[in-house]
């Protein structure tokens, strides 16, 4: 936990930001406890169109509720807003609260199409609030590390970066609207941000081309489980991503300091369920994890950091190799390889992306300071993440247009 960016002599911070949250589903759960934890923001009003989970906010934050957005924008107790409903409606809750002077952190995907990304970054700058693309790996000490070795000029410049992810996506519980890829579900728009977040950071960010695939292979499952890409940046270094979301390897094997919480022994007999078209009851499962649910105690309760010096599961293994050696994550640090042998670097700070998000939202309204991951860094992540499924249905590369550099 952090103390307060902005925290005076005692550690207590100077300014507290009052928060609400538009959407009080799983992802949201995830961000409450970090919120919880950070002694400079007071939870102070939510929107969600579920009862159960407006009656349980009020119980536990004796904070204000609305049935729509719009209402929550129009609040005005609250400088900003997370948002946390379906991707569909990213772009025109980020629009009404924009519109309504409040600051936004985004979940991922910023938005299904780049006509609604430029409409968000559009009026965050026309009414000089923040924007800022939150739940992504980027953002954690290990890989912001990694990017300083980078741009240190220690190793040379960089000249190939592989992202390696193999998870349980698919046979985690989802709502309808999860999978389904014509509305901005699925696994590329879920999932691709974190990892092409990432590769972005560390090549710089300026990506000229993609080429890629996207595949389903398993019937019981409407949308894809898995993709592959390849990017070329400007400089010509190139990079792969992978990505394998239906849960027979884990990555978490290959890295025993990162614990396994997924489980083959469940994937095994839900793929069996789904298969064999017996019933399986996600939605019950999915309402669990949700605000208001039976396991939302639990999940909003202390748990240990499994984030470990930029290990997301979500993203997975990432090696980065530059002129004079390679970069890639370890236990409580990064391990560098170079021409005198093999060292351990440790990496201290925010592993949890989601309180390095609101630490940064934090100092960019009452310090002034940029945000780097903003609207028009994750306008160009998802133009990759589009790039790539374009690529797999024409099969040809696709020349990006929006891209941005990579702070430094």
């Amino acid at each position: 936990m952090i103390a307060g960016p902005s925290g005076g002599g005692d550690g207590a911070p100077q300014k507290k930001l009052n928060v609400g949250i538009a959407g009080l589903g799983a992802g949201a759960v995830q961000v409450i406890r970090a919120m919880e934890a950070a002694p400079y923001l007071d939870i102070v009003a939510a929107a969600d169109t579920r009862p159960q989970a407006l009656s349980a906010f009020r119980e536990r934050y004796e904070g204000r509720t609305y049935d729509s957005v719009d209402d929550l924008a129009k609040d005005p107790n609250v400088d900003v807003v997370w948002v946390s409903t379906p991707n569909i409606h990213h772009c025109e809750n980020t629009v009404v609260l924009a519109e309504n002077g409040k600051h936004v952190v985004v979940e991922k995907p910023m938005a299904v199409t780049l006509e609604e990304a430029e409409r968000m970054v559009e009026a965050a700058e026309r009414n000089g609030v923040n924007l800022l693309c939150g739940h992504t790996a980027s953002l954690m000490a290990g890989f912001r590390a990694m990017r300083r070795v980078i741009t240190s000029g220690r190793l040379g410049k960089v000249t190939a970066i592989n992202c390696w992810s193999y998870v349980d996506f698919m046979f985690r519980p989802r709502m309808p609207h999860e999978l389904d890829m014509e509305n901005g579900g699925a696994m590329p728009y879920n999932q691709g941000p974190h990892q092409f977040d990432v590769v972005r950071l560390m090549g710089g960010g300026m990506v000229r081309s993609v080429r890629g695939m996207v595949s389903k292979w398993m019937d019981a499952r409407t949308s894809p489980g898995y993709y592959v890409a390849y990017l070329e940046f400007d400089d010509g270094a190139p990079a792969t991503i992978v990505k394998n979301g239906y849960g027979y390897f884990l990555t978490t094997e290959l890295v025993p300091w990162a614990s396994d919480i997924q489980g083959l022994d469940r994937n095994r007999d839900i793929r069996r369920a789904l298969r064999n078209g017996q019933p399986y009851d996600e939605a019950t499962g999915k309402e669990a994890q949700r605000f208001g649910g039976s396991d939302t105690n639990t999940l909003l309760g202390p748990r240990e950091n499994i984030t470990r010096s930029g290990f997301q599961l979500d993203c997975g293994l990432v090696v980065v190799s530059c002129e004079g050696g390679d970069i890639r994550q370890a236990d409580g640090g990064l391990t560098i390889y170079d021409d005198d042998g093999t060292h351990f670097m440790p990496v201290e700070g925010v592993q949890d992306e989601r309180m390095a998000e609101l630490d940064e939202m934090y100092q960019a309204i009452t310090e002034g300071r940029p945000v780097h991951h903003d609207g028009r860094w994750g306008m160009a992540t998802l133009e990759c993440v589009l790039g790539m499924m374009q690529s797999g249905r024409e099969r040809r590369e696709i020349t990006m247009t929006h891209q941005c550099p990579a702070w430094e």
